[in-house]
């Protein structure tokens, strides 16, 4: 198969080390419309793409969104900073999560900080959250790493042609296995919210 692995997995690690976050300072402070608001976020959001033609946002996604109580209403046809940072919220959790579930996890945080008077609010809530996941960054570069190692350790009784490709196999699944265990603890959380437990009733 010819697959430089290790190349490959240099690659991936250096491109986690320059993961970054959309500042607040960087949203305009302005009212956005529509279209200026999916032109932001392809813009801002572009270097997460797979494929060049992926859609990271579109008009359609926004009108469901709000219908589905992930996104407050606009204001006058307008969309706040509030809103791009919610919709950024949602953008992430989308590739792991139903919108039913998104509705749970960020209904109870629009309820209470958007459009809030108080000091804290979507913003201090939003910035929290990217501070800690730059924090991480360095520990999910090892456990990547850790992960590498264990399938290279793997099939090692298969001749070398069958290997590598199995070795990769082994890689992608010990990765899968992380994931897989990490949304059913999310699921289970989530189950556990108020307003969930009252939905099942």
């Amino acid at each position: 198969m010819n697959i430089d692995t290790e190349n490959l997995l240099d690659s991936i690690i250096e491109s986690i080390g320059r993961i970054d976050y959309v500042r607040p300072a960087d949203i305009p402070n302005i009212e956005l419309y529509m279209d200026q608001v999916t032109t932001f976020m392809e813009e801002e959001l572009q270097s997460t793409k797979r494929y060049e033609s992926d859609k990271i946002l579109t008009k359609t996604m926004i009108n469901n969104y709000a219908k589905n109580n992930l996104l407050p209403p606009p204001i006058k046809k307008k969309y706040g900073k509030e809103h791009v940072l919610v919709l950024i919220f949602v953008y992430y959790f989308k590739n792991l999560l139903p919108i039913k579930d998104i509705e749970a996890l960020l209904k109870p945080l629009t309820d209470r900080y958007f459009a809030s008077d108080s000091e804290f609010d979507m913003k201090r809530v939003y910035e929290e959250v990217c501070r800690m996941e730059k924090g991480r960054i360095g520990e999910l570069q090892e456990s990547i790493k850790k992960a590498y190692e264990i399938s290279t350790d793997s099939y090692q009784d298969m001749p070398e042609e069958e290997r590598e490709y199995l070795q990769l196999f082994a890689f992608i699944c010990n990765l899968s296995f992380d994931v897989y265990v990490k949304k059913q603890i999310i699921e289970k959380l989530i189950d556990s919210f108020p307003i969930e437990k009252q939905k099942k009733k």
